[in-house]
Parts: structure tokens; sequence; C-alpha cells
């Protein structure tokens, strides 16, 4: 694997098209992204060329984060590249923890939001569906018959979905105490659809055990 690293560092492996091989630094910081974004799009701010080099280097990504139990992606048409964990995978970093039970509310609510954009053909060119902050509290509400956090707490889950590129909050409506969000394509990676299974059972039982690892 350092080989392959530093055969990228030396130009051995051609460099994207008009655009220099990266920097060691670059490809470092690049790696280092994507093991905290999880979900990583062209329109991410503050990344650099992370996007860039995860795209046209797939193979190296790819095999690197195999070696962590990982399975790495690019989705072209949502430009987006993110990681997953194969179904039957064991995850051990700190994103593998497990979510409280108003987050795991909270995932569920943002995925049935994007599911019903599609459904409904509310999807942005870029893949994206917008909704508010009342839609996802009244998704709590019908879909697992639960009370949703209180505003506080649930711009602050939000904020951690965010991070991760399910994401994007707008600004807050002062008079209507409402903030818009845009629910990006990654949504379905931090939710797949076993675990979504899962979840669905667990709201319709009623119980207080369906906390969740999410993707």
């Amino acid at each position: 694997m350092l080989d392959a690293f530093r055969a990228i560092l030396d130009g051995d492996e051609p460099p994207p098209p008009g655009s220099p091989a990266p920097s060691e630094e670059e490809l470092t910081r690049a790696l280092q992204v994507m093991l905290k974004g999880q979900c990583v799009y062209a329109a991410t701010p503050g990344i650099g060329r992370s996007y860039e080099l995860a795209r046209h280097y797939a193979p190296f990504f790819r095999d690197y984060f195999a070696c962590l139990g990982y399975r790495f992606e690019v989705a072209h048409r949502d430009q987006m590249v993110f990681l997953s964990l194969p179904p039957d995978g064991v995850r051990h970093d700190a994103q593998g923890e497990r979510l409280r039970k108003d987050e795991t509310l909270v995932l569920l609510a943002l995925r049935l939001a994007y599911e019903e954009g599609l459904r409904d053909s509310r999807v942005a060119t870029d893949g994206t569906v917008e909704c508010t902050t009342d839609d996802i509290a009244d998704s709590i509400r019908s879909a697992a018959r639960s009370d949703p956090p209180d505003e506080t707490r649930l711009i602050e889950i939000l904020r951690l979905f965010a991070r991760k590129g399910a994401l994007r909050l707008g600004e807050r409506d002062r008079l209507e105490r409402v903030t818009p969000l845009t629910v990006m394509p990654g949504i379905a990676v931090l939710s797949p659809d076993a675990w979504m299974d899962q979840v669905r059972a667990w709201a319709a039982a009623g119980d207080g055990r369906g906390e969740g690892k999410g993707g």
C-alpha cells in the first residue's frame, strides 16, 4: 500500500487531467477527509482537491479503505465519493458508536424525507431533496409515534449528520422558527436499506431498543 501511495506522489500513476500529481500532504488530506466525512461531494467546502483525488485515484482509495474494512465507491451521477461498511462488517471506529434513540429517529426521518422526495419527483438535478425541520419533526411523530427532540437538540443532531454528508442546513427563519434542509444522496449511505428495515421494525414494535449504528 505504501508503494501505491508513493507511485501516485512520484507521478507513476497518471495525475488528474490538467492537474499536477498531488503532494504528500494533499493525498494524506484526501484520505483523512474520507474518514472524517464518509460522504464527500465535489461541492463540499474546505476540502481542497480531496474529492478530485479520491475520484481519480479510485483504485488506490478502494484498496486502502478495504484494508480498514470499508467499501469505497464513486457515485458519478451525484458527484459523490463515499465509504460504506459491508452488510456483515463490524466497525470499531468512532463513527461506529451506537446512535442514541433520538439520533436514530432523526436519521430515519431524513431517509424517509429523501424517499418521499424521490417518490414525488422533487429531486433536484444534483440529487438533493428539500425539506424543513418541521417536516423532520412531523415524520418522527407519524412514522415512529414518538415525540421529536426539541429544536436545539434537533439542530445538534442534524449538524452531526451534516458533517457526514447527509444534509446541508439552511438559514433559520426566526419568525416561523423553522430551518430549511437539503437532504443529500449520502443519506442512503448513512441509513442503508437493511438498517432502515431494522429501525422500521423497532418503531412499529414501539419499544425503546431502537438505537442503531447507521451506515
